[in-house]
C-alpha cells in the first residue's frame, strides 16, 4: 500500500505532527476519557489492565479513524472557515491521497478486533458505532443537509460511554444509559454555542448549522433551552441510580455553571457571550465525568 504521501515541506517532527493533527486527538482524548468513565460506572466482570488500556485505545483509535476522515471529507469547507482553515488536508500539506483511507479503515478495524478479542462482542460494537456515526451519519449524510446534524453527531460520544459499560457488562446498566443519554444531549449545546461563535464561516463554507438557520437570537434561546435539559438529564442518576453526594456535587456544579452563561448568552447572543458558554460545557462535562468516576469509586 506504500506510505500516504506528505507534502514537501518541513522537518520530519514538524510533519509528525502534521499527520498527528489529522487524527483530531484532544477530541478522541475527551471520548476515550467517556468510555473508561462508563467502565467505572457499570457493575460487572473485573477487568484486567491490559484490558482497560485494549478498551482506553480501541476507543481512542476508532475516534481518530472517524476525525481524520472527517477532515478528509471536509477538506474544502474547511479552507473557508478560519478556525479550520490551518488543517493539513485543507492546507495541501499533506496529499489528500485516496491511501488515506486505507489508514482511517485499518485504524477502525484493528481497534474493533481488538476489543472484540480483549472484550467482547457488545463493546466491539459501541466502539465502531461511535466512529460510524461521526464519520457517515454526521459527516456524509447529515452536515449538509439540516441543522440538526451535531444531534445525532452527539451519539458518538453516547456510544463510547456504552463501550466501556459494554465492557464490565454486555448488557449496560441504567447508570451507563443514563450518563449516555447525557453524553447525547450535552453535545448540542457545546457545539452550537461555538456555531454562533462562528457563523459567519459556517455561512460562508455552506454549512447549515442551527444559527445560520434560524439566527443567532433563536438558536442561543435553543442553546439555553437545550442546556436545561441537559442538566435535568445529569440529575437523574441521583434519583434512578442512588449516585451519591460527590455526583450531585459535579452534576449541580458544572450544570449550574453551564447553566449561568447559556442564559447570558440567551439574554445578549454574541460572540462574547458564546465563547464562555462553550467553554463552560467542557467545565460542565469535566465535572460531570470526574464526579461520577469518583462516587463509583468510593
Amino acid at each position: 500500500m506504500g506510505t500516504p504521501p506528505l507534502a514537501a515541506g518541513p522537518g520530519l517532527l514538524a510533519r509528525a505532527r502534521l499527520v498527528i493533527s489529522l487524527f483530531k486527538l484532544r477530541i478522541g482524548t475527551l471520548i476515550m476519557v467517556t468510555a473508561l468513565v462508563g467502565l467505572a460506572v457499570t457493575p460487572g466482570a473485573s477487568l484486567a489492565a491490559w484490558q482497560v488500556a485494549v478498551l482506553a485505545l480501541s476507543v481512542l483509535l476508532a475516534s481518530a479513524s472517524a476525525g481524520a476522515f472527517n477532515q478528509y471529507a471536509e477538506h474544502e469547507a474547511d479552507r473557508l472557515m478560519g478556525r479550520t482553515r490551518g488543517r493539513a488536508f485543507a492546507t495541501g500539506a499533506i496529499e489528500r491521497h485516496p491511501r488515506w483511507l486505507w489508514v482511517m479503515a485499518l485504524l477502525l478495524v484493528g481497534a474493533v478486533a481488538a476489543a472484540a478479542a480483549a472484550l467482547n462482542a457488545a463493546a466491539a460494537a459501541y466502539v465502531f458505532l461511535g466512529a460510524f456515526f461521526y464519520g457517515v451519519v454526521y459527516t456524509l449524510w447529515l452536515k449538509r443537509r439540516t441543522p440538526w446534524n451535531i444531534v445525532v453527531g452527539g451519539l458518538a460520544g453516547s456510544f463510547a460511554v456504552l463501550a466501556g459499560a459494554a465492557a464490565a457488562n454486555p448488557v449496560p446498566g441504567a447508570q451507563a444509559w443514563l450518563l449516555a443519554l447525557v453524553l447525547f444531549l450535552w453535545t448540542p449545546p457545546h457545539f452550537w454555542a461555538l456555531a454562533i461563535a462562528n457563523r459567519p464561516e459556517y455561512e460562508r463554507a455552506g454549512v447549515p448549522m442551527l444559527p445560520v438557520v434560524v439566527g443567532d437570537a433563536r438558536a442561543a434561546r435553543i442553546v439555553f433551552a437545550s442546556t436545561v435539559l441537559l442538566v435535568a438529564a445529569s440529575l437523574l442518576p441521583l434519583f434512578a441510580c442512588g449516585a451519591g453526594g460527590v455526583y450531585a456535587a459535579g452534576a449541580i456544579g458544572g450544570g449550574g455553571w453551564f447553566l449561568l452563561k447559556t442564559w447570558q448568552l440567551a439574554r445578549r447572543p454574541s460572540r462574547a457571550t458564546a465563547m464562555p458558554a462553550f467553554f463552560a460545557s467542557l467545565i460542565q462535562l469535566s465535572a460531570l465525568l470526574v464526579a461520577a468516576t469518583l462516587d463509583a469509586l468510593l
